[in-house]
């Protein structure tokens, strides 16, 4: 890992840009991180475009801040400057021509959409983390939260230091895929946007009920996929307060 640069916000929290091999990515660290006193990390999730997602990004990272959490992401395969993926271009351009055309979207189209990101993005959110927990000033437990849900439900599955997840159910999610859901048994908290276009709420219900986990809670609001209320922002923190601290 190597920082590229870093800037103190204005309520103390530390920004700093890094890369790690060719991944961009960004931590932030609350005032009160230390050596001494190194603060949980929450790994903050999103649908790629590293730069177009930083208001929303940075929001969530200081709101988590707020409460004494680190929160770092990274840029996705294919995402802002990364190279791209041909197959999956193409198969994004099909999703939107069927949704478009009012069509159904078909499995097929969802797998080449959804898995090929799923097999790299993983590895590297497992290399970041190596990183990111080798800093002095972040330790343990680890939250996940946001993004494509079919790479929180993967990371659930295989990486055994993340504790709990926040899960948006904003994303299309692969029928195989539920299997793997079968298999989380960490603490979950999810957000469904009841009106969310394009996206099949029977299928994220569906989701839900295959989730392995004992503890497990559905958030549910009226409303398209840009309309999380702004509540669910201290929700969040309540849950991660509850099982990373």
């Amino acid at each position: 890992m190597r920082f590229t640069s870093e800037q103190r916000l204005d309520d103390g929290v530390l920004e700093r840009e890094f890369t790690l091999g060719e991944i961009p990515g960004i931590l932030w660290t609350p005032a009160s991180a230390s050596a001494s006193a190194p603060a949980p990390l929450i790994l903050v999730g999103h649908p790629g475009g590293l730069h177009r997602m930083y208001p929303r990004l940075v929001a969530r990272a200081r709101h988590s801040a707020a409460e004494g959490f680190a929160a770092a992401t990274i840029e996705l395969p294919g995402g802002g400057d990364r190279p791209r993926f041909a197959a999956v271009e193409q198969a994004r351009a099909d999703l939107r021509r069927a949704l478009e055309a009012g069509e159904p979207v078909n499995d097929e189209i969802v797998d080449r959409l959804v898995l090929p990101l799923v097999e790299k993005a993983v590895p590297e959110w497992r290399a970041a983390l190596d990183a990111l927990l080798s800093l002095p000033e972040i330790g343990g437990p680890v939250g996940y939260s946001g993004g494509v849900i079919a790479i929180g439900i993967r990371l659930a599955v295989v990486e055994p230091r993340i504790s709990a997840a926040l899960l948006f159910a904003g994303s299309f999610v692969p029928r195989t895929m539920f299997e793997e859901a079968r298999q989380v048994t960490i603490p979950l908290q999810v957000l469904l946007q009841w009106d969310d276009e394009g996206n099949d709420r029977q299928l994220a219900l569906d989701l839900f009920d295959a989730f392995g986990s004992k503890e497990k809670t559905l958030h549910a609001n009226m409303g398209g996929h840009t309309g999380v209320p702004q509540f669910e922002g201290d929700e969040g923190n309540r849950f991660f307060v509850r099982h990373l601290k």
